[in-house]
């Protein structure tokens, strides 16, 4: 029993916010009789998300490297500008438009992490300064008004489905086919993770309890998707948030660009002495910043089939509590991308719960503050006591 409980309490531990987000999702189900896991309910709160999340990942590795940027919410929306006035005005096609615009996010990252990396300007200047250069070319583009609409192929990007290839009537039978394959995958590589711990003598957890973690995920998964196949299957951003969470998480933790990021963020000096190019990999973590905010800015714009004066507000504030909601340490070289993500999900599960409740803004954002310091604290009392 004491085992059990052992193994329970690192658990619980090391998945604190995975736990603080079970726990709001469970609270918001009772509290709005069920409503927030109907099936499009859960499609809703994907696609309303999906940017805020990607804005996380990259917000993640800027604040791991001891930076920060405030000016990722303009940034979407000068390249949702951009994206309007090259497919709209100028009739661009719409992947050749798409390549400009990412292009652009990287050569805007690059300004941005030449001040910061180079001329050693703290971050929060620069980012502060780009946030309100990039505001105003956004007006200066949009003339202050809003341009609509998007090609049919661009909206897609943001609000399509993947096709039922099995042809299903009353489910998706594609989407429950791709999420047996993704359960499948995973089972594989934990059991391969595990046989490679053993190889080496590592401890491992008891086969009992690794047999519990994987009935665990695959439950998640196949439940998660069977909710989706109930409505109308796997929204395309799906797919691309799940790639990109998979590409990045291999990149900080299996790449050595990955551990120069939290070894910068961990120790700049030292790292520059053990010939760490620290200068490079602060410069590169915010050129990837600028495509991510690049890449944001689009899918917002193909959702709202517009590019606005205002998209784009509060975005980097979104991102930034994601990040720290997920475990990201202020002083750097503490956080993961699965991270941000969970923390990103706190929140717009937080937004979507309150806004079925019916709840003003105004107790929305004092309820938002508090949970997100008591998120917060519950992860780092759990810290201090490991």
């Amino acid at each position: 029993m004491k085992a059990f409980l052992n193994i329970v309490q690192n658990n619980v531990r090391q998945y604190s916010m995975t736990c603080a987000l079970l726990f709001i999702m469970l609270l918001f189900q009772l509290l709005t009789d069920g409503i927030l896991l109907q099936p499009l309910n859960i499609t809703n709160i994907i696609l309303q998300n999906s940017y805020i999340l990607i804005l996380a990942i990259g917000m993640v590795m800027i604040i791991i490297t001891g930076h920060i940027d405030l000016s990722v919410g303009s940034v979407a929306a000068f390249i949702g500008a951009l994206s309007a006035i090259l497919m709209i005005e100028l009739n661009v096609n719409p992947v050749l438009a798409v390549l400009i615009c990412l292009i652009a996010g990287a050569l805007v990252g690059a300004w941005q992490g030449f001040w910061v990396a180079y001329v050693q300007i703290p971050a929060f200047i620069v980012t502060l300064a780009g946030m309100l250069i990039f505001r105003g070319i956004t007006l200066i583009m949009l003339e202050g008004q809003s341009i609509a609409s998007y090609p049919p192929s661009f909206q897609q990007l943001s609000s399509g489905f993947l096709p039922d290839l099995f042809n299903g009537d009353s489910i998706h039978l594609f989407s429950m086919f791709l999420g047996i394959v993704l359960t499948a995958v995973l089972i594989a590589i934990q059991i391969k993770g595990r046989k490679k711990q053993l190889h080496h003598d590592l401890p491992v957890a008891s086969p009992a309890w690794f047999a519990v973690k994987l009935v665990a995920i695959a439950a998640v998964i196949l439940v998660f998707t069977y909710v989706l196949a109930s409505y109308r299957g796997i929204p395309n951003i799906l797919i691309l948030l799940v790639a990109l969470i998979a590409f990045y998480a291999f990149v900080t933790k299996r790449t050595v660009f990955g551990r120069h990021i939290y070894a910068v963020g961990g120790n700049e000096k030292a790292a520059a002495l053990s010939g760490i190019k620290t200068k490079r990999v602060t410069f590169a973590v915010f050129v990837n910043m600028g495509i991510l905010a690049a890449l944001s800015g689009l899918i917002f714009a193909a959702r709202l089939n517009a590019a606005t004066p205002r998209a784009g507000n509060l975005f980097e504030l979104d991102a930034i509590a994601a990040a720290f909601i997920g475990g990201a340490s202020a002083y750097g070289g503490v956080g993961t991308i699965i991270g941000a993500v969970v923390g990103g999900l706190v929140m717009g599960v937080m937004n979507n719960g309150m806004s079925i409740l019916g709840l003003g803004i105004d107790w929305q954002q004092a309820i938002k503050g508090l949970v997100l310091l008591a998120a917060v604290a519950f992860d780092v009392v759990n810290k201090r006591r490991g």
